[in-house]
């Protein structure tokens, strides 16, 4: 009898062990289905834009051209320069609102294209070193701080490293303008920071901190930083937190943000350690 118990017993632990396997399983493959359909949402969206923005990017540089040569044209007659010049002065005002036009569907354009990411099993701790060190320099100029604290070791993930580059080089360069922007005494820093950890799933990731000093983002803009076009900055495009997110998203990572008003921000990103069964290679996007 005690033999029958303990095999009952041992029976309903084993169902009980593989249904929560059974789940953990499901669960991870309708939440890549999930992201599947919304890649394809967002290529097909992206398509349509990419057209529409082509078709007026046209004709804005005729617009830009033609104006030039009126410009040249104008200089050239036999006028006299107070009769010359608000000509002059209205066409360079037309001229530099086509060129911003411009600019704004180049960005447009960029953020909008198909991502083509080459995931592989990379060190993301060498990765962010060259990235330190590529934009030293940069920070120092603007009286930042910029240091790394790196998880010992090799810290290995699955990503694409040039597009990682991009997503984290885009907040650091937030991060120095908000900060170049604050006092002469207070203190300007940039950390960046990784560790090892595990998701909700118990799956092993990486995690990478993108910390700074500054002056921290705004309650009511902090739902919106994501959002493109959204931006708190006089002549900021709205498209690098965008265009951070959306790389994450390649990634099958995520992004949170940890703020307060006048004491900094922390950008979190969570990335997968290996592809978890899912197919990566040469994985895109659209947006």
């Amino acid at each position: 009898m005690p033999m029958l118990l303990g095999f009952a017993i041992g029976t309903l632990l084993t169902a009980g062990v593989t249904t929560a396997l059974v789940l953990r399983h499901m669960a991870r493959v309708r939440a890549a289905d999930a992201r599947v359909r919304r890649a394809k949402r967002l290529a097909e969206l992206g398509s349509m834009t990419r057209g529409l923005a082509h078709e007026i990017k046209n004709p804005l540089s005729t617009i830009g051209l033609n104006v030039q040569l009126l410009t040249e044209a104008i200089e050239d007659l036999s006028v006299d320069d107070e009769d010359r010049k608000p000509l002059v002065r209205r066409l360079g005002s037309l001229g530099r609102e086509a060129e911003r036009l411009r600019g704004i569907l180049t960005d447009f354009l960029e953020y909008a294209g198909e991502l083509h990411l080459e995931l592989h099993a990379a060190d993301l701790n060498s990765t962010i070193d060259e990235l330190v060190d590529f934009f030293m320099p940069q920070a120092q100029q603007q009286g930042v701080q910029i240091r790394s604290d790196l998880a010992s070791g090799t810290l290995e993930a699955w990503i694409d490293p040039p597009h990682i580059k991009q997503a984290v080089m885009n907040l650091m360069l937030n991060a120095v303008q908000g900060m170049s922007r604050q006092p002469e005494g207070v203190a300007r820093e940039l950390i960046l920071r990784t560790s090892r950890g595990v998701d909700e799933h118990k799956r092993p990731v990486v995690v990478l901190h993108v910390i700074d000093t500054g002056p921290g983002i705004a309650p009511d803009a902090v739902e919106r930083i994501f959002d493109p076009y959204f931006t708190t900055k006089s002549g900021g495009s709205g498209l690098g937190l965008p265009t951070t997110r959306r790389i994450i998203d390649a990634h099958f990572g995520k992004i949170e943000v940890h703020t307060e008003e006048g004491r900094g921000t922390d950008f979190v990103i969570t990335l997968p350690v290996e592809d978890g069964g899912v197919t990566h290679q040469g994985a895109s996007g659209g947006g």
